[in-house]
């Protein structure tokens, strides 16, 4: 599909500025980075929704652990690391 873009004037502007500074070498190779951009955007919402979904799913089931025993578990483990590394 092609087409004109109505980006509106601050997107236009930008798009100008990175034009002009040589970042992209036409407008179309710009628009182009946007639309990967988005695609790669959209790819990893996708996965986070995935990830909540499995959370969920987790808390329902019982599969969770007491957030303070966690806590005081990565609190041990990194002073020991930082403990170690002052050694």
């Amino acid at each position: 599909m092609t087409g004109s873009v109505d980006l509106g004037e601050e997107s236009e502007a930008v798009l100008a500025q990175l034009l002009a500074k040589g970042s992209y070498a036409s407008r179309d190779a710009a628009l182009r980075e946007g639309v990967r951009l988005l695609q790669y955007h959209q790819t990893r919402l996708a996965r986070f929704e995935v990830e909540i979904g499995r959370g969920m799913d987790d808390v329902a089931a019982g599969r969770t652990e007491d957030a303070d025993l966690v806590f005081d578990r990565l609190i041990a483990k990194y002073e020991a690391l930082a403990a170690k590394s002052a050694a």
